[in-house]
């Protein structure tokens, strides 16, 4: 597991998507968890599963030859999640810029000013300001250039 971290609109979505052609090149497959601090739309409204949801289903699913999608109403945390793809190479994590998992932290300009992650957690800083902290290696915002420090931590952690 590692976590695509910081804060709000930081560009963590966009680092993964940019991350994940590079890393199924590399032969991964790779499962992804988000985590939404809010309430979310699980289905939108008008499809049938929505309308399943809003008239108070606990749960739902919805199929077809190659993909399915299961919605319930239960709490859950990001273990239960990635315990889900066991099948997985690598889980990214989306968020979670307070765990202990390594993590990838952006710090952008006109977004934040500082890294906000515990400094032991990180495999790099992604950023586009002139910031640097000990130990931790400092890369462009760059899809590429973020999958390769994953990729280098997986074999050095032997995963790879």
């Amino acid at each position: 597991m590692v976590a695509v971290s910081g804060v709000k609109d930081s560009g963590k979505t966009t680092l993964i998507t940019g991350m994940l052609p590079h890393l199924a090149a590399a032969g991964l497959k790779v499962a992804t968890v988000k985590h939404d601090g809010h309430s979310f739309q699980a289905d939108p409204e008008g499809t049938d599963t929505g309308k399943h949801m809003a008239a108070g289903a606990w749960g739902t699913a919805i199929f077809d030859s190659e993909k399915y999608k299961v919605v319930r109403r239960d709490p859950v945390d990001e273990r239960e999640l990635i315990a889900r793809f066991p099948d997985a190479d690598l889980v990214l994590l989306e968020g979670f810029k307070g765990s202990q998992w390594p993590k990838l932290e952006l710090v952008r300009a006109g977004n934040s000013d500082a890294p906000v992650c515990d400094p032991a957690t990180l495999l790099a800083l992604v950023t586009d300001r002139d910031l640097t902290i000990p130990g931790v290696p400092s890369i462009p915002f760059d899809g590429a250039a973020a999958a390769q420090v994953i990729l280098d931590y997986l074999k050095k952690e032997g995963r790879l």
